[in-house]
């Protein structure tokens, strides 16, 4: 049983994870993030609709342009909209494709945990905790290019210290590709170089073997100068940058600050994060950590140095990060689950039998836990969002050509509607449509106007450019425009 129990465990992840999400693989977007999740779909939509031209991201608000916008590079975009022209255009498919990204994830974390402690019990109990972090449980069938940046930077990892041990140049370089495309899909993740670069400026004082350790260097950290030059490129023009901007996005005082950073303490972190029984697994974790003097293990200081890369990511972006964006804190899960592994292996070996009871009591309740805290994401009924596009999506979208340039609003994230109704052109929000705007939208082609707004669809400045009303549905009136 022991020989056979890693392929066990892993296979009982695979079957289990897929059980709790079935019901949910094809629904459509609702819920916390819409707004960032619709943004994602829309751009792998637009690819396969469109333009499979990586380098042009579009969106369905159009504004004066053709949509292209840029942001990090759309690498999981494009390649799950390459996919539909396989499998067709479906959120399922994109559900799928994410899941894969996310199992693969989990065997990264097994074997990155193998490698760093040598022992195949904490690897497995590790890999199992992290597949039942909540967020992660929630966001690994949602559209968000943090999944592919995570993956591959545990990769990368596991990459690296594999090249450690061999010194092989093959495996260095797969490292260095890797953690560069998950700075590209995620610019966060950049700080995942921090391991090679602490670990060959070692070498340099220690060897003093200045031309092998820049050869070493070069292989590593020349695909970096790719996401370098994208993002170089890109966040000068970056629309909402809260990411680069960090604290500097706002002007924030301290008290709220230290508000945001004791509700990530208090709340994210057990709660979404670690998962309510992996909290002890944790602060045991650090207790063994000194206890053990784990310290010393040459890889266990690289991940040290990594953790206070990742702290000063956190505090840099704590005002980005605030209460809500879980989905931000996702650099910090090999951190977490290496130490939730640690504890829990150790509790679990203790000489008490009652330590291996109440440690695989906790590890079994964790899928648990992990579905009833996220459960309330998925209801229909509160979608985070007008409940009216999801409920009337279908009349919505047919009741105009799909080609039809339209107007939409009040919608202030400029994806969520345009998501659902399915179409291309201008939005607004706060019912801030002036007669101007509206002309200058229709003399540019927009031929009919989605308005869940009874300040902007009744002013009698605008009523003279709505020809008929064709269609309402709860909140929303669909009307056609014309020109005066």
């Amino acid at each position: 049983m022991r020989k056979h129990l890693k392929n066990i465990v892993l296979l009982s992840i695979v079957i289990i994870s897929f059980i709790m999400h079935y019901k949910h693989l094809s629904k459509d977007i609702i819920s916390i993030h819409s707004w960032r999740q619709t943004q994602t779909q829309s751009t792998i939509n637009n690819f396969y609709e469109e333009d499979m031209n990586i380098l042009n991201p579009r969106r369905n608000d159009r504004g004066s342009g053709d949509g292209i916008f840029r942001m990090e590079f759309p690498l999981m975009q494009w390649v799950v909209a390459g996919s539909y022209y396989v499998f067709g255009k479906s959120i399922l498919v994109t559900r799928l494709f994410m899941f894969g990204i996310g199992l693969l994830s989990v065997l990264g974390m097994y074997k990155l945990l193998l490698i760093l402690f040598k022992k195949e019990l904490l690897a497995i109990i590790g890999a199992w905790a992290f597949n039942f972090s909540p967020s992660f449980f929630y966001y690994t069938i949602n559209p968000l290019p943090d999944n592919l940046a995570l993956c591959c930077a545990i990769w990368g990892l596991v990459l690296f210290f594999k090249w450690t041990d061999s010194n092989k140049s093959t495996q260095l370089i797969l490292c260095g590709i890797l953690l560069s495309i998950g700075a590209l899909c995620k610019l966060p993740f950049i700080i995942y170089f921090i391991v090679p670069a602490v670990y060959l400026l070692r070498n340099i004082f220690r060897t003093q073997q200045y031309r092998n350790n820049l050869i070493q260097g070069l292989l590593v950290f020349i695909p970096l100068i790719l996401p370098l030059l994208w993002y170089i490129t890109v966040i000068p023009k970056w629309e909402g940058n809260g990411i680069v901007n960090g604290m500097f996005d706002n002007s924030i005082n301290f008290s709220i600050l230290l508000d945001y950073l004791i509700h990530n303490l208090i709340s994210t972190l057990p709660e979404l994060l670690l998962n309510y029984g992996s909290v002890l697994f944790f602060i045991a974790g650090f207790y063994f950590l000194f206890k053990k003097k784990a310290f010393r293990n040459s890889h266990i200081l690289l991940i040290i140095a990594l953790s206070f890369s990742a702290l000063a990511y956190f505090l840099f972006e704590i005002n980005m990060i605030a209460k809500i964006h879980d989905y931000y804190l996702f650099p910090f899960y090999p951190l977490l689950f290496m130490l939730v592994g640690y504890g829990a292996f150790n509790i679990y070996t203790m000489e008490k039998k009652s330590f291996k009871v109440i440690t695989i009591c906790l590890l079994c309740a964790l899928p648990i836990t992990c579905y009833i805290r996220m459960y309330e994401r998925w209801v229909p009924e509160s979608p985070g969002f007008n409940r009216d596009l999801l409920e009337y999506k279908s009349e919505l979208r047919e009741i105009i050509p799909n080609d039809a340039l339209v107007i939409i609003g009040n919608d202030v994230s400029r994806y969520i509607s345009f998501y659902y109704i399915d179409k291309k052109g201008w939005g607004f929000d706060n019912d801030n449509l002036t007669p101007d705007k509206l002309k200058t939208m229709i003399d540019n082609g927009a031929e009919f106007l989605y308005s869940d707004s009874r300040k902007v669809d009744s002013n009698e400045l605008i009523t003279p450019h709505l020809d008929e009303l064709i269609l309402k549905k709860g909140s929303i009136k669909v009307f056609r425009l014309k020109h005066l």
